[in-house]
């Protein structure tokens, strides 16, 4: 049964997280996407993915569990709420590796954080590749973080975040500079949770992130790999379906997986969620 919390339990998340007390945004923001991967492994179950807040809470905090951009980003806002800030809904169309000519749909979510006077681009939850720290909110100039490079650009209508790799400047997702209702990312997230075209569903991507800019990433869109990430190198390991529950359990803090009879992954049947 899924915990029900009433009053967002501040200190519980901040202890999964490895802090205390009242941290500032960019403090919050590092150790949130430090320390929670993320992982797509329910939809790709065939599990609904739920947004309400308890249990967003129940799989991210108390079952030590990871999530994807809906859970994550949500989660931060509660806790960004109860620290006083103001927080907003924006939906994302993500560029990252579509085809060309691919119009992919609206199914990221971002967050625009105001607090003491200031506004913050913040997300948690961009898969493979997240945000370290928030950015400040709309157009300005690059941002390292941990070695890597960030800037957010106009092209009307329209706000692009990019990130630098391989030399040049790629397109991470674009949104309208408009707030969303809950309801439309609970759209969102259903599509995403559910379509049997979502990659989410035909597939999964677990990843992970350090401080020091280390990435780690697993994921079977494409040939089966894991992939580990510096600011400077990339490598790229082919592995198994056979690997994939030791990997998720020892790389990524993720046990509790194991491989069903047709090739898919299934949780273990006394595993937490």
């Amino acid at each position: 049964m899924a915990r029900v919390v009433a009053v967002f339990d501040l200190d519980a998340y901040l202890a999964r997280i490895g802090l205390s007390g009242r941290p500032g945004l960019r403090e919050l923001h590092l150790a949130h996407s430090t320390s929670i991967p993320f992982e797509s492994l329910d939809p790709q179950m065939g599990l609904a993915v739920s947004l309400a807040r308890e249990d967003i809470f129940d799989k991210l905090v108390s079952s030590r569990r990871g999530g994807y951009c809906f859970e994550h980003n949500l989660l931060l806002a509660a806790a960004l709420e109860e620290l006083g800030a103001e927080v907003e809904l924006y939906l994302a169309r993500v560029l990252f590796a579509a085809a060309p000519g691919v119009l992919r749909p609206r199914s990221h979510l971002v967050l625009k954080v105001d607090l003491d006077g200031e506004s913050w681009h913040a997300d948690v939850g961009f898969g493979g590749r997240p945000m370290f720290e928030p950015l400040p909110w709309g157009p300005g100039e690059e941002h390292l973080q941990a070695g890597w490079r960030y800037q957010i650009v106009e092209r009307q209508p329209e706000y692009v975040l990019q990130a630098f790799e391989e030399g040049a400047w790629a397109d991470a997702y674009a949104f309208l500079p408009h707030p969303v209702p809950m309801v439309d990312a609970e759209t969102s997230n259903w599509w995403t949770a559910t379509n049997p075209s979502s990659r989410f569903v035909t597939g999964f991507l677990v990843s992970r992130q350090w401080p020091d800019g280390r990435r780690l990433a697993m994921s079977n869109w494409g040939e089966l790999c894991l992939t580990e990430r510096t600011p400077d190198s990339v490598i790229s390991t082919p592995v198994t379906p056979a690997q994939v529950p030791a990997l998720l359990a020892e790389r990524f803090e993720l046990p509790g997986f194991r491989l069903a009879a047709d090739g898919r992954l299934a949780r273990e049947p006394d595993a937490a969620r």
